[in-house]
């Protein structure tokens, strides 16, 4: 389980492909304290250690991820947000993530609101549904609130620091980036019957 409040912004150093795609992530984390077999949120995506270094892990990728997240166009250098998982005693500052990716979401617009950006978003019809106005969702792992909801647009505001502390200040219009809907909204749509 994580936040969706992001702690470093990596960096992919390599891409293997052969089977199930290995990533190697470039981190500021302290790996010494990250054992093998932890869980790391890659772009939202909860990714378990396979091996690791001096400031770098490694993670492997199934077939099945990659076809339902943004993590196929990886790419050496591209920078991902990272979030190590939350340990019982943690401040739970965003909101609870799984980890595990509905969908993927396209970047529709981009414009200035201030110092913030107001980032205008959509989502694939099949997940619409699960988001609110003022509800949560992560996107690449970041715990957002949702300012508005049209159909399956909706938007978010991303203040000055979030622009800074993730890969949000570099996002553009056509991007695409890792959908999670709120976890209670899933299990509220289940026991409603609309699942």
């Amino acid at each position: 389980m994580f936040t969706g409040i992001i702690t470093d912004v990596g960096r992919v150093r390599a891409v293997e492909r052969q089977g199930d795609t290995r990533f190697t992530v470039e981190t500021v984390f302290a790996m010494e304290t990250v054992p093998i077999g932890a869980s790391i949120a890659n772009n939202g995506v909860c990714l378990t250690v396979v091996e690791k270094g001096p400031g770098w892990f490694a993670v492997q990728a199934s077939a099945e991820t990659l076809s339902k997240t943004t993590l196929g166009g990886w790419a050496e250098g591209t920078r991902i947000n990272l979030e190590r998982a939350l340990k019982v005693g943690d401040e739970l500052g965003g909101h609870i993530v799984s980890g595990h990716v509905d969908g993927v979401a396209t970047v529709v617009e981009v414009r200035a609101d201030g110092e913030s950006k107001r980032f205008t978003f959509e989502a694939p019809a099949t997940l619409a549904k699960y988001i609110a106005s003022k509800g949560s969702v992560a996107l690449d792992g970041v715990s957002l609130t949702v300012n508005e909801v049209d159909g399956a647009r909706f938007g978010v505001n991303i203040i000055p620091h979030t622009q800074d502390a993730t890969t949000f200040g570099a996002l553009k219009a056509g991007d695409r980036v890792n959908l999670e809907i709120d976890m209670l909204a899933r299990y509220v749509a289940r026991l409603a019957g609309q699942e």
